[in-house]
């Protein structure tokens, strides 16, 4: 195990900063790192580095199960590439934890991506909730930002509150959907289409390509009677073949187009700004309860407590205040 002691500091953001991936990697698994004594240096770090962040195309990707996404962000990325950008892509998965996440299954489908000198892929461990992974994400967008990529693909597995924590950490949401017919918009997300900066419909191609216009015309008609999360942004729908690369440009100059209009009306800056205050209280509830489960004393209290909530002598609400007073 690193001791802190050999863990330089201002060195290890020097190499970061010149876009070394190995010092990206060394940074990453630091911020990830469990022990007290490495996350004060992960702080510090993140702190350095700062000024460093912040002017990157934050998209976050999300879509269920069999949607394409790892397909996707292979295409998305190797476009990107090809246009000049250093592309990051950080996986959110919350079941990484207990069993590996499915990283290793995106990596075979992100051949092309994977292999890219200008591309750098990186899970993000659950750290046993989704709010330490999310916490844990922010923290590596940072990081990829500081060693000069441009672009950073934040991937959710799409369940739940996974989609509304990616959501809050990018500037751009795009939800990936299959074709269907109007029976499958019957079961619609509407959470998650609020959410949506975009909805692309992939696998327009071939037999699909028919049903993949009809399902985008769908969603067109539904977008119509839900609010926009800006005045100054209405969701568009699209069409795209991951497998074939067409529509991958379109998607492109959607996030372009939707930056252009949030700077122009100040929504980019002041979402920003929201999400940075997000961030905060994240990371505050993320302390207490370390607190709570690290320190030996408070930890004997909080077991005592719980008994008395599971035996019914003891209401969940007196029992919650009882825990907030040990944190003063």
């Amino acid at each position: 195990m690193t001791t802190p002691k050999s863990i330089d500091i201002k060195s290890l953001a020097r190499d970061l900063r010149t876009g070394s991936r190995a010092a990206l990697a060394r940074a990453i698994t630091l911020v990830e790192s469990r022990r007290g004594d490495h996350q004060a240096l992960a702080r510090e770090l993140v702190q350095m580095l700062l000024p460093d962040t912040g002017k990157a195309f934050r998209v976050g990707i999300t879509g269920s199960p069999g949607v394409g996404k790892s397909t996707t962000i292979d295409a998305l990325g190797t476009y990107l590439i090809e246009q000049g950008h250093k592309v990051a892509v950080l996986a959110v998965d919350p079941s990484s934890a207990r069993s590996g996440g499915s990283i290793l299954g995106d990596k075979t489908r992100m051949a092309r991506l994977s292999a890219a000198n200008d591309a750098f892929i990186r899970p993000s461990p659950s750290s046993g909730t989704l709010g330490g992974v999310a916490a844990k994400t922010r923290e590596a967008m940072l990081l990829c930002e500081a060693a000069g990529f441009g672009v950073v693909l934040v991937e959710t597995v799409g369940i739940g509150q996974s989609e509304t924590a990616v959501c809050d950490m990018t500037d751009f949401f795009l939800a990936l959907m299959l074709p269907g017919g109007g029976d499958e918009l019957q079961g619609i997300k509407k959470g998650l289409v609020e959410l949506a900066d975009m909805i692309a419909i992939n696998k327009a191609d071939g037999d699909n390509l028919k049903r993949a216009k009809i399902t985008a015309a769908d969603y067109r008609g539904a977008l119509h009677i839900l609010a926009p999360r800006s005045e100054h942004w209405h969701p568009s729908v699209e069409t795209y073949s991951a497998l074939t690369g067409d529509g991958i440009a379109r998607i492109w100059q959607k996030v372009l187009d939707h930056r252009k209009a949030m700077n122009a009306s100040g929504d980019f800056a002041a979402r920003r700004r929201e999400q940075q205050v997000k961030w905060m209280w994240s990371m505050l509830e993320q302390r207490m309860l370390a607190r709570l489960r690290s320190e030996a004393s408070v930890r004997t209290k909080v077991r005592k407590i719980e008994a008395e909530v599971a035996d019914g002598h003891l209401t969940p609400a007196l029992a919650a205040e009882q825990i907030l007073e040990l944190l003063q």
